[in-house]
C-alpha cells in the first residue's frame, strides 16, 4: 500500500481529522473525526501528591525527542491488557516523517538504560495532538504526560487533545467538549506560534544520548509550573496560571 504523505496529514490534523487503522497489520487506514473530542486542558492537569512526588524523583529518567521511533513502535505493540492496535505501518511511517520535519514529538521514560514508558504527538502551531502512550514500568505514561504538559505550557501551546477519553486520561484531567468547540479552539490554536522545547534530533536508533542528557531534562519546567498543594485533603497540586491560556480555559468551559 503507498505511503501516507505527510503532507496530508498535517492538513488532515488540521480540519480536526486523525487515522486510524483497523489492526496492527492491515493494509488501510481510516480518517476519523469524533462528535466529541477528549482534551485535556493544560491548566487543569491533575497532578496529585503521589505522582509529582514520583515526577520530581530519580524513579525515572525523562527525555523528550530521543527515541521517537522507538517510543511510536512501543506504542504499537500488542499487550495483555490491549491485544489490538490502531497504528499500523503506514501510520508509523507517516509519523516519523512528520518527526524529522520537526511536526512530532516524543517523550521518552528509561530506567537503566531501558525505555520503560512514553508518548508521541503531532505538533501543529499552538496544538499539540496526543497520539498514543505506553507504559512497561508504573507510572511511566502519567511521568511522561506531566512532562508534556510542562514543556506545552512553557512553550507557547494553547490545546492538547487526546482524541478520545479513557478513564486514566479522565483521572488526569482530561475532559470532552463537543465538535463544534474542539474545531474552534482548534481554529485559534493553529494561529498560535509555540515550540515544544528542549531535546531534539533523535534518529531513533539507541537510547545513549537521552540517557545522557540525565532527568534534568524539564524538571526545571516542571518546578516552574506546580505550585504546592492547593488543598492539603486532597493533595492536588495546582499548576501556576500562565498568561495567554484563553483558548484552554474556554475549552474547559464546555465540559
Amino acid at each position: 500500500m503507498p505511503a501516507i504523505d505527510p503532507s496530508l496529514l498535517l492538513r488532515a490534523y488540521a480540519m480536526g481529522v486523525f487515522p486510524m487503522a483497523e489492526a496492527r497489520d492491515a493494509d488501510d487506514v481510516y480518517w476519523v473525526e469524533p462528535r466529541m473530542r477528549g482534551v485535556l486542558p493544560l491548566d487543569r492537569f491533575h497532578l496529585s501528591r503521589s505522582l509529582a512526588k514520583t515526577v520530581r524523583s530519580d524513579h525515572f529518567t525523562v527525555t523528550a525527542d530521543r527515541a521517537f521511533a522507538k517510543v511510536i513502535a512501543a506504542c504499537a505493540e500488542a499487550t495483555n491488557t490491549r491485544p489490538g492496535t490502531w497504528i499500523n505501518a503506514r501510520i508509523e511511517q507517516a509519523c516519523i516523517a512528520l518527526h524529522a520535519t520537526g511536526h512530532a514529538h516524543s517523550i521518552e521514560c528509561w530506567r537503566d538504560d531501558a525505555l520503560v514508558g512514553g508518548l508521541y504527538g503531532i505538533s501543529l502551531g499552538g496544538a499539540f495532538f496526543g497520539e498514543s502512550m505506553f507504559s512497561r514500568a508504573r507510572d511511566a505514561s502519567k511521568v511522561a504526560l506531566a512532562h508534556l504538559v510542562a514543556r506545552l505550557r512553557v512553550g507557547g501551546y494553547t490545546l492538547l487533545d487526546c482524541q478520545f477519553i479513557t478513564d486514566h486520561l479522565a483521572s488526569l484531567g482530561a475532559i470532552e467538549i463537543p465538535h463544534d468547540a474542539y474545531v474552534a479552539g482548534l481554529a485559534d490554536a493553529l494561529g498560535v506560534g509555540a515550540a515544544v522545547g528542549e531535546g531534539t534530533g533523535d534518529d531513533g536508533t539507541g537510547a545513549e544520548d537521552g540517557v545522557a542528557s540525565g532527568k534534568g531534562v524539564g524538571f526545571g519546567v516542571l518546578d516552574t509550573l506546580f505550585a504546592p498543594p492547593a488543598d492539603p485533603a486532597d493533595g492536588t497540586v495546582v499548576p501556576a496560571p500562565i498568561a495567554g491560556c484563553d483558548i484552554v480555559q474556554l475549552l474547559g468551559q464546555t465540559s
